[in-house]
């Protein structure tokens, strides 16, 4: 039998990925336009276990402001892997997730 793949809204996925300001902000280009987030707001929003545990305890991660994205790496078709320049490397961000933190990137930058 065939595993299924995880929900998947093409939709979702962005037609280009770049990395601006030496690995300090992601952009992402959507079919509607470009947007982009810091790497110390997709490190704020990591949703590893870690970082979950660390949020359910109180202990939020605190990201140094000059933090950059040192690899980003599709994960099949859903998501990318992001590792940052803090030595974390358990992100994986869906790219409906991601979207969703690119459309609020004013409110999070």
């Amino acid at each position: 039998m065939e595993s299924p793949e995880p929900p998947f809204d093409p939709a979702d996925m962005p037609t280009e990925v770049r990395l601006q300001a030496g690995g300090r902000r992601l952009s992402l280009t959507w079919p509607e336009g470009e947007a982009s987030a810091s790497a110390s707001a997709l490190r704020a929003a990591c949703r590893c276990a870690w970082c979950t545990r660390a949020r359910h305890d109180g202990q939020p991660p605190r990201p140094a402001a000059d933090l950059a994205i040192a690899e980003i790496r599709p994960l099949g078709r859903f998501a990318a892997h992001i590792a940052f320049s803090d030595g974390h490397r358990k992100g994986v961000f869906p790219w409906t997730f991601l979207r969703g933190l690119t459309t609020a990137s004013e409110s999070i930058a």
